[in-house]
């Protein structure tokens, strides 16, 4: 993809958030005015805006969405798809799609991370499937397996089928796939979102150059997590 431009340092609010936040913002306005006008002591509004003021802003928080752009070249690289922290770096057999060994890479995310997601690699998506599931903690390894989940295969130039998980944890309730099959997509740009404590998966090839360690923390769109090996004279429409 080449050079590519100075990193933006913005922040604006996900478009996930926005009714969530001007709704609820809404109902504690209005809340606190019948508080403030129907009791001869202000305490217990004091109590709840004090109370309810901090979980607005956390929830604020969680609906943050930097604009990030990749500096420099993408290609063969895989970046990661998330903020969050590495829970799972081993090689596993991944027997949904792929059919064979992988190296997996599980990003977890916390209340506080941003919790948009974007494209690991340059490429063409292959492959949307949604699966139905329960909602064990993210961090856990049944998660992977058990949870509500968003399989998201991604061709490479090179010809390499990269598996994207998205996660569902405990409180996530709804996943987000911008991802369309037979779409071209790139590093930068948005492959969904998912709503509160969650994680995101990675299936990468064995010979993959892993760039990250556990406990590790990420960026999203930011922290290279591995490099590809260069498959030649391959091409793909």
């Amino acid at each position: 993809m080449g050079k590519r431009i100075k990193k933006l340092k913005k922040i604006r609010i996900h478009r996930e958030g926005t009714d969530t936040l001007v709704y609820s913002a809404m109902v504690l306005i209005a809340i606190g005015i019948i508080l403030w006008r129907s009791f001869d002591t202000h305490i217990p509004f004091y109590f709840f805006a004090v109370v309810f003021g901090v979980t607005w802003c956390v929830v604020l928080n969680f609906f943050r969405c930097p604009i990030r752009i990749f500096e420099g070249d993408t290609d063969a690289l895989v970046v990661a798809p998330a903020d969050g922290k590495i829970v799972v770096l081993e090689k596993v057999y991944e027997e949904r799609y792929l059919k064979e060994e992988r190296i997996m890479v599980s990003i977890f995310m916390s209340l506080f991370n941003v919790h948009a997601n974007w494209f690991p690699v340059d490429g063409k998506v292959k492959l949307v499937e949604h699966h139905d599931g329960h909602f064990h903690r993210a961090w856990l390894p049944k998660a992977s397996d058990e949870n509500e989940m968003t399989d998201i295969i991604i061709t490479t130039d090179d010809g390499v089928d990269i598996l994207c998980r998205q996660v569902a944890g405990a409180m996530a309730r709804r996943i987000v796939t911008y991802a369309k099959e037979g779409e071209d997509c790139y590093i930068d740009e948005h492959m969904g979102f998912i709503k509160f404590g969650s994680r995101v998966d990675l299936f990468l090839p064995l010979d993959t150059k892993i760039c990250v360690n556990m406990r590790q923390s990420t960026t999203g769109n930011q922290t290279i997590i591995g490099v590809l090996k260069r498959q030649e004279g391959v091409d793909i429409d």
